[in-house]
């Protein structure tokens, strides 16, 4: 059996065996129950974790909405895990630290690219750390316009449960890599926009990848996926996210979906943690257009 086979099949014993087959408990400590969790009374606490490599044009999107979308209901923790030998990420860093945005604290964490590259390991970190109400464990290619993140708070009023979801958000069509959107020359604050006519609506059926709004409670207490050696355990190549349905397992909450406003994503060909041209960004370009 190949090492490949080998971490398939761990992969679908952890999603499939716990919390069904065997219990949770023998795998990670007990989430607290729903009457357990504190429902915090006036403004919300967020933390938005994100991952980040090679993916510069769409952070400046997402990064962007938070300095010309500030919430004004919501303090906003914005925690992004990158390499340091990501130059283009680094730089679009250091333009957004000099900027102070109301109601908006960056929090920029450097992870050894391995680290990075296994997504559980930087969500992990920030759940334990973390002092905030929520945590929404996103990617960088999120978009969160003018209320969208006041509209989460909403929604979360009163709110004793340890994971929703946003029902929708709003995306593009397959986006090739020179279209205007993606190459607009930054303002002088470095930040773009969008242009909404692109994006439309589309369901959200389960909490999944980056759409999974933990409550702190919940995450101090159970971390993600901390207690599963595979999933904390540093990679040479970007690693699938299937520790997203393990996680879920593990808290023992399988999400609610809520109403989140304002939530724009573009869909685009090219995947920037591939090198530009290589057989792996060509093939992934070819199959994500056959199912555009």
């Amino acid at each position: 059996m190949s090492a490949g086979e080998l971490v398939w099949l761990r992969n679908l014993f952890y999603s499939r065996a716990v919390g069904s087959v065997l219990p949770v408990r023998w795998f990670a400590p007990e989430a607290p129950r729903p009457d357990a969790l504190d429902v915090p009374e006036g403004r919300l606490r967020l933390e938005i974790v994100s991952h980040c490599w090679r993916y510069a044009h769409l952070l400046r999107f997402q990064t962007s909405s938070l300095v010309e979308h500030p919430p004004a209901h919501v303090d906003v923790t914005y925690t992004l895990y990158h390499a340091a030998e990501d130059a283009p990420v680094r730089e679009l860093i250091e333009r957004f630290d000099a900027q102070a945005v109301p109601n908006v604290t960056w929090n920029w964490r450097t992870l050894p690219r391995g680290e990075l590259f296994r997504r559980a390991i930087g969500r992990h970190r920030a759940a334990l750390a973390s002092e905030a109400d929520w945590l929404w464990f996103a990617d960088c290619d999120l978009i969160f316009h003018a209320g969208c993140l006041d509209s989460l708070a909403v929604a979360l009023r009163g709110k004793r449960t340890g994971l929703v979801f946003p029902a929708s958000e709003r995306i593009t069509p397959l986006l090739p890599g020179d279209h205007p959107m993606l190459n607009q020359v930054p303002g002088p604050r470095g930040t773009i926009d969008i242009d909404p006519a692109l994006f439309d609506e589309s369901p959200i059926e389960k909490a999944k990848g980056a759409f999974q709004i933990c409550h702190g409670d919940v995450a101090r207490a159970v971390g993600y996926c901390g207690t599963i050696p595979l999933y904390q355990k540093p990679s040479d190549v970007w690693r699938k996210t299937y520790e997203d349905t393990v996680f879920r397992r593990l808290i023992g909450y399988p999400g609610e979906p809520v109403d989140v406003r304002a939530l724009y994503r573009i869909r685009h060909v090219e995947k920037g943690r591939y090198a530009a041209g290589s057989v792996w960004s060509r093939l992934r370009g070819g199959i994500r257009q056959a199912q555009g």
